[in-house]
């Protein structure tokens, strides 16, 4: 491994975790294996903090190849819960309203994710790292600014109806670089004609690598120790 030439590492983000909080504590651990006070570490695609799942992330001169690993196709596991909704669309926020769900049936459901497959415009969710006149836009919503975002164009490949509990459904979805599976629960809710959040998140692959091939945080030290590092005296 070298680490300063760059090297491009995959983690299973923890709960709670923020993606600034891996990244941190990656450096910090290969800086001490290193014995250097400075290492180029970045992340390519933010997951929020109620995610959990796989991350990518590069090291040393590898960080230049961040963008192309955000252009890479994700899938996530998504939990909704139908009937409701939060300002967050997800759990960051208690929810504000709640609507009828009896008229929603398995079948309803299935015909209305096929609407959702291929080019769709999607209005990005307030409490976001979208930016609104260079500030990010959860900054200006967290103070109670008013904060309009604009579609953006994205690509699902494909959504898959894994569990259907009402009022709870898990679908699998797979889709380009931009798309916000919280934005995407508030739109399914309202095609249902209710409302939508998520309440669970999982990505479960980028590109070619899943969930098994990812390194667990917690262990990373142990995994560390176990590697051949060059170093600059090597």
């Amino acid at each position: 491994m070298n680490f300063k030439e760059g090297e491009v590492l995959y983690f299973n983000k923890p709960l709670e975790w923020t993606s600034f909080k891996l990244v941190g504590m990656v450096r910090y651990h290969i800086c001490r294996k290193l014995k250097v006070k400075k290492l180029k570490v970045g992340h390519a695609g933010t997951l929020d903090p109620l995610a959990t799942g796989v991350m990518t992330i590069c090291t040393g001169k590898a960080t230049k190849r961040i963008e192309e690993f955000q252009y890479k196709t994700k899938e996530y596991i998504a939990t909704i819960q139908l009937g409701a909704t939060t300002p967050s669309f997800d759990l960051e926020h208690e929810i504000d309203k709640t609507y009828p769900t009896e008229h929603i049936t398995r079948e309803l459901v299935e015909e209305t994710l096929k609407r959702f497959v291929g080019e769709i415009w999607q209005v990005p969710p307030v409490y976001s790292a979208c930016k609104v006149d260079g500030k990010r836009a959860y900054d200006l919503a967290r103070k109670g600014e008013e904060v309009e975002l604009k579609p953006k164009l994205l690509v699902i490949d494909e959504i898959e109806l894994l569990s259907y509990d009402m009022p709870t459904i898990v679908i699998r979805v797979v889709c380009s670089k931009g798309t916000y599976i919280r934005a995407l629960a508030r739109d399914i809710g309202e095609a249902l004609q209710s409302g939508g959040h998520l309440t669970g998140l999982i990505r479960s692959r980028v590109g070619d690598v899943t969930l098994d091939q990812c390194i667990d945080p917690e262990h990373f030290l142990e995994w560390l120790d176990k590697q051949e590092i060059i170093t600059e005296e090597n």
